[in-house]
């Protein structure tokens, strides 16, 4: 009875050992800064929010930096990393991917699964628009957040609503600077627009359109008058034809034969 007991004992705490090690089995990191242009600090900053908003909203938001390619495009390199990482939340490895390379200053955004709905080709560019300044200047932590916290605002938008696309992002802060620009021009409009109608109040004659207003009423018969066509101009222009986009994403595979979404370019 006693060795029953020991062995039914052993079976539970094998079985408990083996569920705790599947629970606790350990995420892959989602900031991986092979180039190392971040700081210790930097890079806690960083994960820490990249850990948080992806556990948050069950999407994977990972940052690569890499020193070289190996000879593939950012496209693939991007792609093949986030495959071979087993990255992604769900069946079908819902995820984002920054990757940075220094090599050629590349950079390229990957997106699996949800992300591909949440991350239109139009939704890219504008987060890379957003962060691409502190990426050429060097302030790479600052890129890296700001990404991420534009991540965390596309997801909630595509769940709650509908993704940001083509005539449907958010409206971006005007800077102080934008706004004494603005305030000047109005102010010097204005300005134009007082001083001419006081320099018109000032006028005791006025310019006369007609020839006939200058004449002396009764100094002057006319007997005959004709209007002669002399020529005619004319140019012709084709007129442009709209070429509207209907947004959303275009896909590729990986060669691990995943579908991915994506864009890039230069920092």
């Amino acid at each position: 009875m006693k060795k029953r007991m020991t062995a039914f004992l052993w079976i539970v705490v094998l079985c408990l050992s083996f569920g705790i090690a599947a629970f606790a089995k350990e995420e892959p990191a989602r900031l991986v800064d092979m180039a190392n242009i971040l700081s210790k600090s930097e890079e806690s900053r960083v994960l820490a929010a990249l850990d948080e908003i992806s556990r948050r909203q069950q999407l994977d938001i990972v940052v690569v930096t890499a020193d070289t390619l190996d000879g593939k495009t950012p496209m693939e390199y991007a792609d093949d990393f986030y495959d071979e990482n087993a990255y992604g939340f769900g069946t079908e490895r819902d995820g984002v991917l920054l990757l940075v390379s220094m090599e050629d200053r590349d950079w390229w955004i990957s997106t699996t699964g949800y992300g591909i709905t949440v991350f239109t080709d139009a939704g890219i560019d504008y987060i890379s628009e957003q962060f691409l300044s502190d990426l050429s200047d060097g302030n790479y932590a600052q890129a890296f957040i700001c990404f991420a916290d534009l991540c965390d605002k596309f997801i909630t938008q595509a769940k709650t609503d509908r993704p940001y696309d083509i005539g449907n992002f958010p409206k971006k802060p005007f800077s102080l600077a934008m706004n004494a620009c603005i305030a000047l021009v109005v102010g010097f409009i204005f300005a134009i627009v007082v001083v001419s109608v006081m320099a018109g109040n000032m006028k005791s004659v006025r310019f006369q359109r007609g020839a006939s207003d200058y004449v002396k009423k009764g100094s002057m018969n006319i007997t005959q008058s004709r209007e002669m066509f002399l020529y005619m101009h004319m140019n012709r222009q084709e007129k442009p034809k709209s070429s509207s986009s209907g947004g959303g994403s275009t896909t590729h595979t990986s060669s691990s034969g995943t579908t991915h979404g994506g864009r890039g370019g230069k920092f």
